[in-house]
């Protein structure tokens, strides 16, 4: 799912904080034969950039009613560009469904429930895959309503923490988010409304906003 920055605002933050990891300093070595060590310092300098890229997740649903909607396919796009992706076979109790939404997402609800995963494999291996981390997404309100409504279906918690790519951002990269990701959009050509695609084009788009001067 996306919600363009004018949507959303940028204006809903959760509580939690943003924790950024540094890999140890390693000083160059300067004495003759020292080429292993400056290979360390570079290797350490490369650990230490992609322990701070950001890790995105997103979410496709049933409708954006946030009553009665569920998530039906839940995508992440790790620090390497590495990308995960779910369909969900949705809870028995689960009857929303918007045709408006399925016009956008494409899923049907029929191929949820011939190629959905149960709910219990689903959030399993996210939190696997995410133990400890905070995640991030463009769509607050609705990726943490959706994110909680799949765990708490089967009275698990989620073992990770969500928050809104807003606290990525500062002032100056705020007002251009929109526009870069267009760019992205326009550059990747793949489909969107699709939970892995997005997660990986929130994942370009915060890397070419980092990349901005001015």
């Amino acid at each position: 799912m996306f919600l363009s920055v004018h949507k959303n605002g940028f204006t809903t933050h959760s509580p939690h904080l943003i924790i950024t990891n540094h890999a140890p300093r390693v000083d160059r070595c300067i004495r003759p034969g020292s080429e292993p060590c400056l290979q360390r310092s570079r290797e350490h300098s490369q650990l230490e950039a992609f322990m701070n890229i950001p890790v995105f997740i997103d979410f496709e649903a049933s409708s954006l009613d946030l009553v009665a909607s569920y998530p039906i396919e839940v995508g992440v796009c790790m620090a390497d560009g590495t990308l995960h992706d779910w369909l969900i076979k949705p809870h028995v109790i689960w009857r929303d469904w918007s045709e408006k939404s399925q016009q956008i997402h494409g899923i049907a609800p029929e191929v949820l429930q011939r190629e959905g995963l149960p709910i219990s494999q689903v959030t399993h291996e996210l939190n696997e895959l995410l133990h400890g981390m905070t995640v991030y997404c463009d769509a607050w309100t609705f990726d943490c309503f959706w994110l909680h409504r799949l765990f708490k279906s089967i009275r698990r918690k989620p073992e990770f923490q969500i928050d809104s790519i807003a606290v990525l951002l500062n002032p100056r990269q705020i007002p251009r988010w929109q526009g870069t990701r267009n760019e992205v959009v326009r550059d990747m050509n793949i489909q969107t409304h699709r939970a892995a695609n997005d997660a990986r084009i929130l994942h370009e788009t915060w890397k070419r906003v980092q990349s901005l001067k001015g």
